[in-house]
C-alpha cells in the first residue's frame, strides 16, 4: 500500500511515481483525502485551521490531479474526486471544510472539460454521512438527530460509496463526465 501527505506536493509526485512503476500505468484514479474542520464562524477560523483543512481537502486533489492526470490520459482512463454534500449543504460554523468541498467539485468540473477531448472521465462522489470515521466523529457530536435529516434514515455504508466509485469507473458510466454523485440517502433533496 502506497501512503502520501496529499498536502505535500512533492510526497504526492512520489507516490503516483512509485504506483505508476509498480502498476505500468494508471487506469483509475480517486482522490478521496478529507479532514473535518473544527467548527468555529467565518470571522473567528483561525488561519492555522483554514490552510491545514485547505491543504489537505482541496489542496490535496489538486495534487493528486496534477500528478496523476497525464498518466490517466494516457491510458484513456477515469479520475474520480471524492468530495461531500456539504459542498452544497454549507452548514454555519464549518467554513473550511464545505469551501474545500465546494473547491473540489469546481475543480472536478474544469478537469472533465480539459480531458474529454482524450477520452477520459472525471466524476465525484459526494457522500453524505458515512459510517467512516469522520462519519462516526459527526454521529458522536450532533448525536442521532443527525440520522433524521436523511430520508433513509441511517447513514451510509463506506461499501455503498465504493460501489458508486465502481460504477463511475466501469465502462457502464462511459457516457458520464462532469457530474457530482451524491450518494447520501436522500439528505441532499
Amino acid at each position: 500500500m502506497l501512503q502520501a501527505d496529499v498536502s505535500d506536493r512533492d510526497a504526492v509526485e512520489a507516490m503516483v511515481a512509485e504506483a505508476v512503476a509498480f502498476l505500468g500505468g494508471l487506469d483509475v484514479v480517486v482522490a478521496n483525502s478529507g479532514v473535518a474542520s473544527r467548527l468555529a464562524p467565518v470571522v473567528s477560523v483561525d488561519p492555522a485551521e483554514w490552510r491545514r483543512v485547505l491543504a489537505t481537502d482541496l489542496d490535496g486533489a489538486f495534487w493528486t490531479a496534477r500528478a496523476a492526470v497525464p498518466h490517466v490520459v494516457a491510458r484513456r482512463g477515469v479520475f474520480l474526486f471524492v468530495s461531500s454534500i456539504g459542498a452544497d449543504l454549507a452548514g454555519a460554523g464549518g467554513a473550511p471544510y464545505h469551501v474545500a468541498k465546494a473547491g473540489v467539485n469546481a475543480l472536478m468540473k474544469v478537469l472533465a472539460k480539459e480531458v474529454a477531448a482524450a477520452g477520459v472521465r472525471v466524476n465525484c462522489i459526494a457522500p453524505g454521512v458515512v459510517r467512516s470515521e469522520m462519519g462516526e466523529r459527526l454521529l458522536r457530536y450532533h448525536g442521532e438527530a443527525v440520522l433524521q435529516t436523511i430520508p433513509l434514515g441511517r447513514a451510509g455504508e463506506p461499501s455503498e460509496i465504493g460501489r458508486a466509485a465502481v460504477f463511475l469507473a466501469s465502462d457502464d458510466a462511459a457516457w458520464i463526465t462532469g457530474k457530482v454523485l451524491r450518494v447520501d440517502g436522500g439528505a441532499y433533496m
